[in-house]
């Protein structure tokens, strides 16, 4: 599961070095004043965020200092934040607060009696600033343990202007016409996709998109929970949608077995490089930071993004994930964890990273022109505007074995449609026997 948050990070990294300033504003946590009222306290916090999503979140650690006397140090736990926070609480010396990205390890740590429940202070702050989603998000057996800071937006289709251009070619909005736009493109010269199929993990955000679109988001989250099986006739209907990009070499630069052989990075490379091999690229709003970084090519201008089309008359999906706080039981200084959490609740906290770039917030009292462009402004708009219809990254949410791991479970079966989208039978049996025994597990 760290793998497809590794990877944009460390491409992000270089990329965004706008200078953050502290945002003076009131609002949020620790009652948008200069208290000093934690004077003297130390707390502890760690995330898997390094470079730049390090300094730009210690700058918001900063105006909590500034707001509160407490001090802060962080640490960077990279991928295994799991076994660091397991060592540390074991050591019966945990970290105060702790930033978790996926739900699922939510629900691990607070089945382990890791977690402190959050504060009044802090669920009504989040009630007041959130659409519901983001709370239940949090919540484990109607407790309500995490805190979302940080989103992102996996609902998005980015494109080479000029490819479109030269097809004489818009964005479309239904599926349908992408595959229209996409045969427009082909035929231009410039076959429409790159898929990156090496990993996996973007395969399994491709299928969550046309499944929520097309079946729904109440069966969405029953899929989510394995309260209906993989074979159910839904999954089948979309496989055989995403079968029609996949079995057809004309939308997909090297066919399937390319496919299998492009990394996350390289099919962004193929769609915005000297060179370009392909017209369009599907992953998150954090391929942004691959191309202005790796490829020194300008958001908005040389690259351009839609978001991913509605499918069968269903509503245009909006699906992502993000990174919520939690206070580990046991910490230190427990009242000044949760002040800090209340601040990361209130818009305050959000500004501070929302102006140096490379994020977006799921709290709709953050003011959009904080937003350093219109490309992270539109991003940030599709998170808020969908509310509670938004949807939390399906494989992040499953057991491990399933959801996230290469070589095995959804990433693996996905590859094996990648290759032969004609099985779709067999591809909903394989996925359903291995999510059986993952939930099982």
């Amino acid at each position: 599961m760290r793998l497809r948050r590794t990877l944009p990070t460390l491409a992000a990294s270089v990329a965004l070095a706008a200078t953050a300033t502290a945002c003076g504003s009131s609002g949020g946590g620790t009652g948008g004043s200069t208290t000093q009222d934690l004077k003297g306290q130390s707390l502890t916090v760690a995330a898997v965020w390094s470079g730049t999503e390090q300094e730009n979140f210690k700058k918001v650690l900063d105006v909590f200092t500034a707001k509160t006397g407490a001090t802060v140090s962080y640490t960077s736990t990279g991928d295994n934040l799991s076994t660091v926070v397991g060592s540390k609480i074991e050591g019966n010396d945990p970290m105060d607060v702790v930033m978790v990205a996926q739900p699922g390890v939510i629900k691990q740590f607070a089945d382990k009696g890791w977690l402190a429940p959050l504060s009044p202070a802090v669920t009504d702050t989040a009630k007041k600033n959130y659409a519901g989603i983001w709370s239940s998000l949090g919540t484990v057996n109607g407790t309500q343990y995490g805190l979302y800071f940080k989103a992102a937006d996996k609902s998005t289709v980015w494109y080479n202007p000029t490819a479109f251009q030269n097809a004489g070619i818009q964005p479309p909005t239904t599926f349908d016409d992408l595959l229209k736009a996409g045969r427009t493109l082909s035929d231009s010269g410039t076959p429409a996709f790159s898929v990156a199929g090496q990993a996996g993990w973007p395969l399994t955000d491709w299928f969550e998109n046309i499944y929520l679109s097309q079946a729904g988001p109440e069966l969405y989250d029953k899929l989510t929970k394995h309260e209906i099986p993989w074979t159910d006739p839904s999954v089948g209907k979309a496989l055989t949608t995403l079968g029609k990009v996949f079995g057809d070499r004309q939308l997909v630069a090297g066919g399937g077995q390319g496919a299998l052989q492009t990394d996350f990075p390289t099919s962004v490379q193929q769609v915005f490089g000297p060179q370009p091999k392909a017209a369009m690229t599907y992953e998150g709003d954090f391929v942004g930071g691959v191309i202005a970084s790796e490829l020194k090519k300008q958001v908005g201008t040389d690259a351009k993004v839609f978001p991913f089309p509605a499918v069968d008359g269903g509503k245009a999906p909006v699906m992502g994930a993000g990174d919520a706080a939690v206070v580990l039981k046991g910490a230190k200084h427990p009242e000044a964890a949760q002040k800090l959490v209340e601040f990361l609740a209130g818009p305050e906290a959000a500004a501070v990273w929302a102006k140096a770039g490379g994020f977006i917030s799921p709290n709709k009292a953050v003011d959009p022109s904080i937003y350093p462009d219109d490309t992270t402004r539109q991003f940030a708009k599709s998170v808020i505007d969908a509310g509670d219809a938004f949807r939390f990254d399906m494989s992040d949410q499953a057991p491990a074995a399933f959801g996230g791991t290469a070589g095995q479970g959804e990433w693996k079966d996905l590859q094996d449609f990648l290759a032969n989208p004609s099985d779709v039978q067999g591809a909903a049996a394989k996925l359903e026997a291995d999510a059986a025994k993952a939930y099982k597990g």
